[in-house]
Order: C-alpha cells, then structure tokens, then sequence
C-alpha cells in the first residue's frame, strides 16, 4: 500500500512587518513588554489591502515549484486549507489552480479549518493516496486573520500574523504520516469566531466584546480546553502507533503562543526543548503554524531523517487533530 509523505516546502509572507518596536511607537501606553513575554512574538507579516489568501498561497507555492524543480503537470490534486478565502464562491483553490497553470485534470477542494488544518490536510492527502486517487498532492494552506482585527485590538493585534506554506504530499512505499486522531467539540465556537461573516446572522460572543475587531478570541478559555484536551490525544496517538514518550524526538504543536506552548510542555510532561516554540518572528498564522515550524526546523538542522514526531494542530472550532510522522524528506 502506497503512503503520504511529507516532501519539500515553502514558505511566502507578506513584505509589510509589523514588530513589537512599531507597537510600541503607535501604543506608548500597552505593556508591550509582558505581552511579547507571554505571547513569545516579537514580529508579525501583515497582507497589504490587495494582497489575499490566494495571493500568499500562489506565491508559496511558486517557491516550491521553484526552489525543488517540481514539474507543476505532476500535480494531481490541489488542497487549500484557509479561514480567510478570497471569496465565498467560488472555492479560491479553483482560483489557483488556474493562476498556478495545473492540469484542468487536477482535483482541487478548499476546506475550512484553522489551527488543526495542516493536520486534518495530511490526513486527506493520505486518504487520496491510498485510494489511489493521487499520487501527488500540493497542500497549500494561508490565512489573512490581520483583515479581520481592529488596530486598536490589543488582545488580537499583538499574536495573529499572515502568511502562508505549500507543502508537497507524496506517495511513498515508506509510511510517514500515520496514526490520525481527531476531535471535535462545537460547544466553545464561540471561544474564537468571526463575528461579521457569511448568510446567518452575527454570533454574539458569550463574554464581553471589548474591542471593534469582527475577529473575537476568549483567550483564556482556550488555554483551558488546550491544557486539558491535548494530554489525551497525545495519549492516544502513543498507544495507536505503540510507542512511548522516550521514543518521540520532538512534539511538533500548532504554534499559539509562548505561554500555551510551555503549559503544554509541562502537562504532556516533557522538556521544553521537545516542545519547539519558533513563532518570534512570523506570530500565530493560524493553519500555516506546523508546516512553518518544520520548514525552519529542518533549515536550522534539528530536524533530521528517520527522526520520530507528533504533529498536533488545536483551536478554532473547537477542533484539534494529530498524527505520527517520521520525517523521510532528506532535502
């Protein structure tokens, strides 16, 4: 049976940076130190007022294209994970895959997820593999949260950043994502939604909206369904690829912020070096978090053939997804 491998990937942000320094210039009076203490960002990408999903996507995936002499014809399926498309119909990977001259042969699907979308995107690539409906999957995914949030917004404004990934899904004799777990649980949508969007009326938040931002975020609250969630399906990976925490080289989780991130450490009770945090200088970009973080990790060298991880996206939703991946890609 043929199995999904994560092959190269790219990376585009928009040119527009906006810092903890610039904040500080616009906003003397925010506590701009503890915020970046407990967010861990220094920096962010914002897309400019006529630059959209689609643009970012298109861009990363030329890189790929690019950077790893990827005949574009071999692309036999398109995914697009966004939450922020270009428009609501049509789908805006119908939109690229015309912009990035594939084959009118070529699949191509949207689907809306955020934070466990890379994860949710592996599993569809794989199940496409299996099926022998694709051998090769472009995976795009990119966000433009910034659109979304009001410049005063300090809660917001401070953690989300635009950007976007194209990662190639290839077929492999060699399984290199496996063992999904999922989970799903509707009651906390109000916990991070767009208030101002789509056919049905708006969706008031349950706590108090203190900002003019159509994006809403109960931060606090999600730090809570986090640290309790994530144990569990670290767990449950574990036990359905039968190996334990000594054999797992790194536990690669959608990158929130700073403090999430060592709260988790500390509750699945491994080291912080095992929990990379590597968001200082791109923000929260939402479903491009985990394919970001392995693209600097296998830049940076730490990343390394044969090594052993668990992919762990969680957030918007709520939704929350996980994996087993072997990293074979040896660059």
């Amino acid at each position: 049976m043929k199995h999904a491998s994560i092959g190269p990937i790219a990376l585009h942000f928009p040119e527009k940076v906006e810092s903890i320094d610039t904040l500080r210039d616009e906003f003397p009076r925010w506590n701009l130190d503890l915020i970046q203490e407990k967010t861990g960002i220094y920096q962010r990408h914002i897309a400019a007022e006529d630059e959209f999903a689609s643009d970012l996507g298109v861009a990363a995936a030329e890189k790929l294209f690019e950077n790893y002499d990827i005949d574009r014809s071999s692309i036999d399926f398109l995914l697009f994970c966004t939450q922020t498309p270009d428009c609501p119909l049509p789908t805006t990977s119908c939109l690229m895959q015309q912009r990035l001259g594939l084959s009118t042969n070529c699949g191509a699907l949207d689907f809306n997820l955020g934070c466990s979308g890379f994860v949710y995107g592996l599993s569809l690539a794989d199940g496409l593999i299996k099926s022998e409906a694709a051998s090769r999957v472009l995976f795009i995914t990119a966000e433009t949260y910034t659109k979304y949030i009001d410049p005063d917004d300090r809660s917001l404004r401070t953690i989300f950043g635009d950007g976007a990934a194209a990662t190639l899904i290839e077929s492999s004799e060699e399984p290199g994502v496996q063992h999904f777990k999922f989970g799903t649980d509707g009651s906390g949508a109000d916990m991070l939604l767009l208030t101002k969007s789509g056919r049905r009326q708006p969706m008031p938040p349950r706590n108090r909206h203190r900002w003019d931002s159509d994006l809403y975020m109960d931060g606090p609250s999600l730090i809570s369904f986090t640290v309790e969630a994530i144990p569990g399906l670290v767990d449950e990976i574990l036990e359905k690829a039968g190996i334990t925490r000594d054999d797992v080289d790194f536990y690669l989780m959608h990158q929130a912020t700073f403090k999430m991130l060592s709260e988790l450490a500390q509750r699945i009770n491994v080291s912080q070096e095992q929990v990379p945090i590597r968001l200082s200088h791109v923000g929260n970009t939402v479903s491009s978090t985990l394919p970001i973080l392995i693209q600097q990790m296998r830049e940076s060298g730490d990343l390394q053939t044969g090594m052993q991880n668990l992919l762990i996206g969680f957030g918007v939703g709520l939704s929350w997804a996980g994996c087993y991946w072997k990293e074979t890609f040896a660059g």
